[in-house]
């Protein structure tokens, strides 16, 4: 067996990794390493096995006399279930390996070096305050990265995070006050979320974070003590201190002296930063008027300011309206039509993140459709929430009025009810619209509304008509406190592991769930006083058993057949039944029989023949039964019914029973199954149809996943309850009929033919006067008191709000619709019945894709609960709230006080300092970067933030630009050139007006460079059918003559030879003439004046394009926004516009010029990309810009999507060119933070493999300065050496980077951390070295860790030879 020796000390950090590591080994499949888990040992290792040099702990020894391997890096990547794997394969294994990396080169020595000499375990020569700069700046890059990431790599922790928390562990106990883990934010909340997981917890227990005061029980290891000091130790200890005391004496005496001819000035007080406090937005704008931005820009990005006005406006001009540019919506359109309905909210509802995140979703693709110019309806909608509106408006009339529906009266109680929908019913749409959903509000639809009330009538008679919709008295989910039935989706199921008190509603005292009651039932005619054990969590409701099974394959019950069993307290026997239902090896292998409440056993009594004897009523209260249970409250029966076995001698025992516990949502009563009679449809052949039609590719369910979940509900589906026991709803279009004729025998509730439905009385009395052949004046009609599930009326939705059964212009063009998107919770309980219903009632599906998108948990991934305090209002992250406002929002729910305080730990944990504002734009961005599909969404609120700041970033960019375009500024009229290449049908004239070039049909062009123009590329525009053009002379063309002339002036001087005729001037490219327009002009390289770095950026801003068209299609809203994240970020604003400053300042007018043109284009397009998914800030900046043509639209949410065909600037050669100069730069910053060259420019020695490599470096040496803070970037000469004292870096395989560092550090105090990294290193290669060749290494360690192996060393070897040169360097600049 494999032993796993660790330290016993509770701060060893490594052994508390390894101890981790296989925790997550026995959680998952197993070690990593393919051996079973290993025992855990505190003793050290014998030493008659042990390896010589012994091994460090943690250490695994693989069975004895196997191979051993020490050191907490190699041990927990054997423990741990996938090695180095990380979730998404190869790239997040190299993700993990790097910040393990990180972690044992750079945080363990920092965290170390910062809490050891702090807790007087280590003499230190270092000043405090300066070891923890350097665990700050080992912080730094973490910070940087958590702030977008929950984890180090993926959305669960890996090795990564284990490597780096344990690292740290030592600081967050010790060392990191409050006030320091604040500046920490994201790390300690990253931290804290590790340490919380079960697997750290089982080992660490809880983590108590340093709170600024520190006890001696708090020192590590306090209560184990430190070994004596040799004398030599305590010698070199001395030495220490005095080389110490003499170089603060001499630093006091510097400082004291300042060198000749140099008097000290005092610094400047630093001015404090003042705080702009919140930006607003104050010039008076009536609503639905465009807000003026005329003004100057504030200084940053303000949500309040940005998202002022703007919607108003929107609604005011018809943009989110499907007419809006168009006669009618059923004018043909080439582009198409996108339609999809929202999932109607609760009209009782308030915005949570699950409406967020469905509306960020939504509204992205219906923003994205209506931009490519498809005919676009998102129509909005409410749903009147039966029960909750209900119980909602019940308790305002009581708390105002002291009265209940019932003494109110039903329609009386409908007008309060109708009176507070006004008055408050409108408030989601008002929170819809704060998410700036661009719904078509004119067609908003309530679901008691007139027209859709008639649908649901409409649809109830005529499924009633057909058979579809039947009476039937079966069990349902019963709610006391509501006194009607309830839908499975609204019911809870709370788990328990034992025995529980719960409160229920109308129950002073909390009542016991989580026990199993045995008792006995007597055999009837038994001489040996034989009896039947049987055990139930319901002890009440064997007043209302009918009998008593048992297996029939049960040999201990063989003897019982025929029998029966005596009832204790009803005067009824109970026949003993054999049904292969029963578990034998449950219990006793006897189970009660009580067919009227509970499932089961109305199914084993329907088998058997069984009576079905209820003995609850509507309010729980006990019915069919003798004194004196007789009117007891069901619980309270409980009680009573437990006495009364136990005084007749027959209570057999009671123990601790997991258990589900049923609990109405809305009332939190527990549910009880009961027999009622009600209305059922047949749902089995429409669900055939709705699985027919998937499996045929009719209807597409998205992620493909959860259609395996759609056909099992739809095989294995039961008839669906649609009736419930309230007054708010569509009353029931039924009426029980009376027939006022002695030859008609009165009917009973349950038959279905004393029934009759119709769209009005008349109708219904018509019809059954028909039924029964008398005259309609002998009928008496009695409409049913029910109303229809709210679910019915809302799996009509798709069609009722298009004015089903009526025909109209909206019918006929936007059913069936496009798309539905909802999260999967609700897959079968909406999205399969609007299937269904859909295709019995319209004979067409009311859409033809279904995505479903995640369930939103908090960021440790627990389910959201107002009882954990993780409950997020999306209004608070728009607006921010302080932590004492998440206080009192809880103080104004309806939980206990004991779960108030549990909930307040909760969000103090999460939320220390509250929730800071993150604005509309950034939660909307954040909740699609988060979409995943098929999995859930553990939302972090501090990635929110970071998308926030990502918005300041656009804000900041925008303004820059706006400063460099210049307020004269003209943009070229469309984004491909500025001039052109265009045939004319007529006219051999030199300037012939054309109509302007957005106008004409583009020809696709890949790379025509126009020499004289700004640089942009060429596109062969044309204005009239290529029969024209034969023999037709080409002609340049331009917006104004002054352009014109520079056009021919530099066209004469490019690469085209240009040749005279009689018919005017013909341009020959490359020896070949083009008299015909309708051929594709031949590749030309670019020229002139386009630099290398407008190329790259145009080519990235074409692939991000490409993305975001490419990710919107397959929904996959991830790739969108890290492909429109990625440019903006990392290539505009990090690149491109550091490369354009000095071409703006340059004195080349042409080039600043065609800069400016792609910087335009740049912005135009990337604000064009992001505007589905942040309208707000998008708006803003966009109407600050200039205008490509006089005709552009009034607003960026109708202007045009970018389209791949539009942006064709892919240019692989330019991105591999620029890719070099990327290259250098990286290395250049890490040699400039490796020497820690912040503040200095070094120079900077390219050295080429060849002349190729070699010109390409010094064409981008001017980008590498600018990007690098170099200073003279050189290029070698092939086979020169650098100069002396340079430090080095690869650059790529063809290029190294040579830094000068003479005069800039201090060689001596490099080479004394070179060699101590030297000696580290060596240490690290010699002990995989020994480890490879250890004997059974390579059968008994599995492929992937021996190639793990061979690549540590690999890159062990790669940093010692560049460790070794280092040493060179240094050793040379002595």
């Amino acid at each position: 067996m494999s032993i796993l020796y660790v330290s016993p000390h509770p701060d060893a950090f490594p052994s508390l990794r390894a101890l981790i590591a296989a925790r997550y080994g026995e959680a998952g499949e197993g070690p990593g390493w393919g051996g079973a888990h290993p025992r855990v040992s505190l003793q050290p290792p014998p030493a008659s096995r042990t390896p010589f040099p012994p091994p460090r702990l943690p250490a695994l020894e693989q069975g004895p006399g196997g191979l051993w391997v020490w050191g907490a890096t190699a041990v927990s990547q054997l423990l741990w279930p996938a090695g180095l794997g990380g979730p998404g394969g190869s790239r997040a294994a190299v993700l993990v390996q790097q910040w393990v990396s990180y972690a044992d080169t750079e945080l363990i020595p920092a965290a170390c070096g910062a809490t050891l000499p702090a807790l007087g375990l280590r003499s230190s020569a270092q000043d405090p305050q300066a070891a923890l700069a350097a665990l700050g700046r080992a912080l730094s890059p973490l910070e940087e990265w958590l702030r977008l990431h929950t984890y180090l790599a993926g959305e669960a922790p890996t090795l990564a995070d284990l490597a780096a928390v344990t690292a740290l562990l030592l600081p967050f106990r010790y060392v990191l006050d409050p006030a320091a883990r604040r500046i920490w934010g994201n790390v300690t909340r990253w931290f804290i979320t590790c340490v919380q997981q079960p697997e750290f917890r089982a080992v660490l227990g809880e983590v108590v974070l340093y709170s600024g005061a520190r006890s001696l029980s708090q020192q590590p290891g306090s209560e184990v003590p430190a070994p004596p000091k040799t004398a030599a130790q305590l010698k070199k200890e001395a030495k220490k201190r005095e080389k110490l005391e003499k170089f603060q004496q001499k630093q006091k005496v510097q400082q004291q002296q300042p060198p000749p001819g140099e008097q000290k000035k005092p610094k400047p007080e630093k001015r404090e930063k003042r705080d702009p406090g919140v930006i607003t937005y104050d010039l008076p704008t009536p609503p639905g008027e465009k807000k003026d931005v005329s003004g100057t820009m504030p200084d940053s990005y303000s949500p309040q300011y940005v998202e002022a006005a703007w919607y108003p406006w929107w609604e005011q001009q018809g943009f989110f309206r499907p007419e809006y540019g168009r006669s009618s919506v059923s004018a043909p359109n080439p582009r198409g039509i996108f339609m999809m309905c929202i999932p109607p909210p609760n009209v009782t509802g308030s915005l949570h993140l699950g409406h967020a995140l469905t509306n960020a979703i939504q509204d992205s693709l219906t923003r994205w459709h209506r931009m490519r110019g498809e005919t676009t309806l998102w129509n909005p909608g409410c749903d009147h929430a039966g029960i909750a509106t209900q119980v909602v408006v019940e308790k305002k009339l009581w708390r105002e009025q002291g009265l209940s529906r019932h003494q109110l009266g039903r329609e009386a109680f409908l007008q309060e009810v109708w009176k507070w929908k006004e008055e408050k019913g409108d408030r989601i749409y008002h929170q819809l619209k704060k998410l700036g959903s661009s719904l078509d509000w004119n067609r908003a639809c309530f679901t008691m509304d007139p027209k859709l009330s008639a649908a649901v009538t409409e649809a109830f008679v005529r499924l009633h008509e057909e058979g579809v919709i039947y009476r039937s008295t079966r069990l349902v989910n019963w709610s006391c406190t509501l006194n009607s039935a309830i839908s499975d989706i609204e019911v809870d199921k709370k788990e328990l592991t034992g025995r529980t008190l719960l409160s229920v509603p109308g129950y002073k005292e909390k009542v016991e769930f989580g026990v199993l009651v045995s008792f006995a039932y007597k055999v009837q005619g038994s001489d040996s006083n034989d009896e039947v054990v049987v055990a139930t969590t319901r002890i009440e409701t064997m007043l209302g058993d009918v009998a008593v099974a048992v297996h029939p394959k049960d040999p201990r019950y063989q003897h019982l057949k025929g029998k029966s069993v005596i009832h204790p307290f009803v005067s009824r026997s109970l026949p003993i039944v054999f049904d292969d239902f029963v578990d034998m090896e449950f219990g006793t292998g006897a189970v009660k029989i009580t067919p009227a409440h509970d499932q089961n056993d109305y199914e084993v009594g329907q088998r058997h023949g069984l009576e079905a004897v209820s003995i609850m009523d509507a309010r729980g209260a006990l019915i069919n039964v003798p004194p004196p249970f007789l009117g007891l409250p069901r619980f309270e029966a409980r009680k009573a019914v437990l006495a009364a076995l136990k005084e007749q001698g027959l209570f057999r025992g009671i123990e601790d029973n997991p258990m589900v516990v049923p609990l109405c949502n809305r009332s939190k009563d527990v549910v009880e199954p009961l027999l009622r009679p009600q209305w059922y449809v047949r749902c089995g052949e429409m669900a055939q149809a709705a699985s027919a039609a998937v499996t045929r590719g009719d209807l597409r369910i998205l992620p493909e996943a959860h259609q395996r979940t759609w056909h099992a509900w739809m095989d294995n589906i039961r008839d669906w309850c649609i009736s419930r026991q309230l007054w708010w709803g569509h009353r029931i279009p039924a009426y029980f009929i009376t027939v006022n004729d002695s030859a008609v025998p009165p009917g009973e509730d349950p038959d279905g033919r004393y029934w009759v439905s119709g769209r009005t009385e008349a109708e219904a009395r018509e019809k059954a006067a028909k039924e029964f052949g008398v005259s309609p004046d002998k009928i008496s009609l009695q409409q049913d008191e029910d109303v229809l599930d709210t679910w019915f009326s809302s799996g009509l939705f798709p069609f009722s709000i298009l004015g089903w059964p009526n025909q109209s212009e909206d019918l006929s063009v936007f059913y069936p619709g496009t798309l539905l998107e909802t999260g999967h919770d609700i897959l079968f309980f909406w999205v399969a019945r609007m299937v269904m219903l859909g295709l019995k009632l319209t004979g067409k599906l009311p859409f033809k894709e279904v995505y479903l998108h995640a369930i939103v948990r908090d960021a440790h991934g627990r389910k959201m609960s107002k009882s954990l305090g993780n409950v997020i209002d999306p209004l608070d992250v728009i607006h921010g709230v302080s932590l004492q406002g998440l206080h009192d929002q809880l103080l104004n729910s309806n939980l206990d006080p004991s779960e108030v305080e549990k909930a307040k730990e909760g969000q103090k944990a999460d939320f220390p300092t509250g929730i800071p504002e993150c604005g509309t734009d950034a939660l909307r961005f954040g909740l699609c970067a988060y979409t995943s599909q098929g999995r859930d969404i553990n939302l972090d609120v501090n990635r929110i933030l970071g998308y926030r700041h990502f918005c300041n970033k656009l804000w900041n960019a925008t303004k820059f630009a706006l400063r460099g375009l210049g307020k004269g500024f003209v943009p070229s009229p469309t984004s491909e050139v500025r001039a052109w290449w265009v045939v004319r049908w007529a006219a051999p004239t030199w300037v012939t007006p054309l109509p302007s070039p957005h106008q004409a049909r583009p020809l696709p062009l890949r790379s025509l460079h126009v020499a004289g123009s700004t640089g942009h590329r060429g596109s062969l525009r044309h204005c009239g059918p290529p029969a024209q053009w034969r023999g037709r002379p080409f002609l340049a063309w331009a917006t104004t003559l002054g352009t014109w002339w520079l056009l021919w002036t530099h066209l004469l001087e490019s690469r085209l030879p240009v040749v005279p005729t009689p018919m005017g001037l013909w341009p020959l490219l490359l020896g070949t003439w083009c008299p015909l327009a309708d051929r594709l002009l031949p590749p030309h390289k670019p020229g002139g004046h386009e630099s290398l770095v407008d190329r790259w950026i145009r080519s990235r801003l074409t692939e991000a394009v490409r993305l975001s068209n490419q990710g919107f299609q397959a929904y996959d809203f991830p790739a969108v926004t890290t492909a429109q994240y990625s440019f903006w970020l990392y290539e505009l604003c990090d690149v491109y516009l550091e490369c354009l400053k000095p071409v703006l300042n340059g004195v080349d007018q042409v080039a600043a010029e065609c800069a400016r043109q792609t910087l335009y284009t740049c912005l135009d397009v990337g604000l064009r990309l992001l505007s589905p998914f942040m309208p707000f800030v998008t708006e803003e900046l966009f109407q600050r810009l200039p205008r490509r043509t006089l005709q552009a639209p009034p607003s960026l949410c109708v202007t045009a999507y970018p389209e791949p065909s539009e942006c064709s600037w892919k240019d692989p050669e330019a991105e591999a060119a620029f890719e070099l100069a990327l290259s250098i730069t990286r290395a250049v910053r890490s040699l400039r933070a490796d020497y820690n060259l912040t503040r200095i420019r070094p120079d900077c020695f390219l050295e080429v493999a060849d002349e190729a490599t070699g010109a390409l470096a010094s064409a981008v040496s001017g980008y590498v300065q600018t990007l690098a803070s170099a200073g003279i970037v050189a290029v070698l000469a092939l086979g020169a050496s650098a100069p002396q004292g340079c430090a080095v870096a690869l650059a790529s395989d063809r290029c190294s980077v040579h830094l000068q560092l003479q005069g800039l550090v201090d060689p001596a105090r490099e080479l004394g951390k070179l060699q101590a990294k030297r000696d580290e290193a060596q240490r690290q290669a010699q002990r995989l070295r020994e480890r490879r060749a250890a004997s059974g290494y390579t059968v008994k360690v599995p492929l992937k860790v021996q190639e793990a192996d061979e690549a540590k060393l690999q890159q062990t070897e790669a940093e010692l030879r560049k460790v070794d040169e280092a040493i060179a360097l240094f050793q040379k600049m002595l």
